[in-house]
């Protein structure tokens, strides 16, 4: 990586050479490295000589950037570590000079030296040139489009070995991968599959691709959400009923089992459930077999069973509420769907897709989210999780004017996510309990056990920690330019932390 950015600094010295001489317009490469903030580059000898191919160079390296932040992590190591940076002077050396150089690294702060130290000369001058030839060999292009049609084979080969989701399903994080392939064990067996997880995560498209995955894909898929059903018609709508059974069942019908005979039942909510119905399913699932209400005739069913609830059923058995037998039948294959506030890597894909699917719908053509509105739906909770994010990008396409973008107060009202995007209530206030995880730092500030400096340096360090290293990364989660926190960077490791010393009050860009 450091080699070829080396190579494309070279390219720009190149177009600064008929006016400079060859030591002036090779500066140009050390320069850049000193701007583009990686390290201090300060020459100690430089000899040159492009006509007769004649370099040797030996640079001195202050403030190293790998360094630093390898010794933060890591401590003192045993050999040099600015392996990006030591990359980028051999490839500008050898792009300027037209001819292999390697440089190498004799101090290192890394190490435990002060500062870093390089020298560079070309590559059969060095006793051990035959160990490095490799990494300068060019090798022919036939050879090359070999190894690459193989490595793109390999790759096909790897992604048809991957399991591909549903055309409704999209998501790559961790939580819903590991959701997801608990599905496959369970397809080629007829095992009751418990759905958890809190409203809008998506339980019935699980209970759906389930059914798809296995031999009854072929059959009946019937879903019923059990909260919607009125308690006294429960009976009637899960085993059927027989004409008279009751007061206007002036016709015999199945019930929803019956429908499903050779299929899959998906039974949402069945927490709700009351307790005769939690008896007649508890027999039908063991017995594979009902009656329907009001008759006497048995009927054999063969049925998948997929039940789903966004309650804590254990507690419900607890308060007398749900039967502890059904609830141990149902819960033989326990699957946890997570939220969508913990798959956050989903929320930019999924929202793409329902701006793609809604901009067909309603005829618009859109050129996808602005910056704030996608920051907005990174950061926000998500309560309703994938159902109220579809709707929301829904409401953007509607609002939006064609061929324009989603912003964000097309996606958000006031009573919703743009207040807490912005940490207001529905009144435009500051939320009381917004800042509850923070009180304790701030009481921390204000009783002088922590200065705002000590903060800040806690914030920087805790993002590049948990950004392992990468500043754009650790930048973006503090909403901060890359060049913003490395200067934050910059004047923490100026302080002095034996002393306690806080930052120089510097200008802030």
């Amino acid at each position: 990586m450091g080699y070829a950015s080396g190579v494309r600094d070279a390219e720009l010295a190149r177009t600064r050479a008929q006016d400079l001489s060859d030591a002036e317009a090779f500066m140009t490469g050390p320069q850049l490295h000193t701007i583009e903030g990686i390290v201090r580059v300060t020459p100690v000898r430089l000899e040159l000589d492009r006509a007769a191919g004649k370099f040797y160079g030996e640079f001195l390296w202050e403030n190293s950037w790998e360094g630093q932040w390898h010794r933060h992590y890591y401590g003192i190591h045993g050999a040099p570590v600015c392996w990006t940076q030591i990359g980028y002077a051999c490839g500008y050396t050898s792009a300027f000079m037209g001819r292999p150089i390697l440089y190498k690294e004799v101090e290192c702060v890394g190490m435990g030296q002060n500062n870093c130290r390089i020298v560079g000369k070309p590559l059969e001058e060095w006793d051990d040139a035959s160990e490095y030839r490799h990494m300068t060999s060019r090798e022919p292009i036939a050879d090359q489009l070999l190894e690459l049609q193989t490595q793109v084979v390999q790759l096909r080969s790897t992604l048809g070995d991957m399991e591909k989701l549903p055309a409704d399903m999209v998501g790559s994080s961790p939580g819903f991968r590991a959701a997801y392939n608990l599905l496959k064990p369970a397809a080629g067996s007829a095992i009751a599959v418990l759905l958890l997880g809190e409203t809008g995560v998506g339980k019935e498209l699980f209970a759906r691709a389930l059914h798809d995955m296995g031999a009854r894909r072929e059959r009946a898929f019937v879903a019923v959400n059990c909260a919607a059903i009125p308690h006294e018609l429960v009976e009637s709508e899960l085993f059927g009923v027989e004409r008279g059974a009751f007061t206007g069942a002036l016709v015999s019908r199945p019930g929803r089992f019956e429908r499903a005979d050779g299929g899959t039942l998906f039974l949402d909510e069945i927490g709700e459930l009351p307790l005769p119905a939690q008896s007649k399913l508890l027999r039908v699932l063991q017995e594979g077999e009902l009656e329907r209400l009001g008759d006497q005739k048995t009927r054999k069913i063969s049925v998948r069973l997929v039940a789903a609830t966004q309650t804590d059923l254990p507690q419900l058995v607890k308060e007398g509420r749900f039967r502890s037998d059904l609830y141990y039948r149902l819960n033989a294959y326990e699957i946890r769907i997570p939220p969508l506030r913990e798959r956050k890597e989903d929320v930019s894909p999924l929202a793409k897709r329902f701006l793609e699917r809604y901009s067909a719908i309603h005829g618009k053509k859109l050129r996808g989210f602005t910056d704030k509105a996608k920051r907005a739906l990174l950061t926000y909770a998500w309560p309703g999780n994938i159902r109220e994010l579809q709707n929301m990008v829904e409401r953007g396409v509607i609002l939006a004017p064609s061929g324009t973008r989603i912003e964000v107060e097309h996606l958000f009202t006031c009573s919703n996510g743009r207040a807490a995007e912005f940490g207001l209530d529905t009144n435009g206030r500051l939320e009381p309990n917004r800042w509850d995880a923070g009180k304790s730092l701030c009481e921390a500030v204000f009783n002088g056990l922590v200065t705002l400096d000590q903060v800040e340096a806690m914030l920087l360090e805790t993002a590049v920690d948990k950004a392992r290293g990468n500043l754009s990364s650790a930048a973006r989660m503090l909403g901060l330019t890359r060049p913003q926190i490395a200067y934050r960077l910059k004047r923490l490791h100026e302080a002095d932390p034996a002393a306690g010393e806080a930052p120089p009050a510097l200008p802030r860009p």
